[in-house]
């Protein structure tokens, strides 16, 4: 019988990022409103900091049996070979039955979701002027 999982780390990370992309929607609009365009260097910045949020995706330690795969939501799986696998740290520890390593997964991708996250907000405050 496996133990309880909190996934509550997760959820406060995908609630963060709704909340990100939300900021982003409505800066944007606002940078935009009546057919205005952003300075060259506001948009310079944003799409700096755009490019941040898929960098805020990687760990520098990479996956657990492979440190080599830095992206903490997608990677081909370990033992099932290509096939991607969708927050693999997590899946497969589950997988494996090692629920410690499951807990320590849920809690380091969801604190990978929240830096997103603040990559995200970053973009927003770039386009507000």
């Amino acid at each position: 019988m496996p133990p309880f999982l909190s996934f509550a780390p997760l959820d406060n990370g995908l609630a963060a990022l709704q909340r990100a992309a939300e900021t982003y929607g409505k800066a944007f609009a606002h940078a935009t409103e009546n057919g205005g365009i952003p300075s060259a260097a506001a948009l310079r910045d944003a799409n700096a900091r755009l490019i941040a949020v898929e960098r805020a995706l990687t760990r520098p330690d990479g996956l657990p049996n492979r440190d080599w795969f830095k992206n903490q939501i997608y990677a081909p799986g370990f033992y099932t070979g290509y096939g991607v696998k969708t927050l693999p740290a997590i899946r497969e520890s589950i997988e494996q039955k090692q629920w410690q390593q499951a807990g320590e997964q849920i809690v380091r991708v969801g604190g990978t979701l929240e830096s997103a996250a603040a990559a995200i907000e970053a973009a927003a405050g770039a386009l507000r002027f």
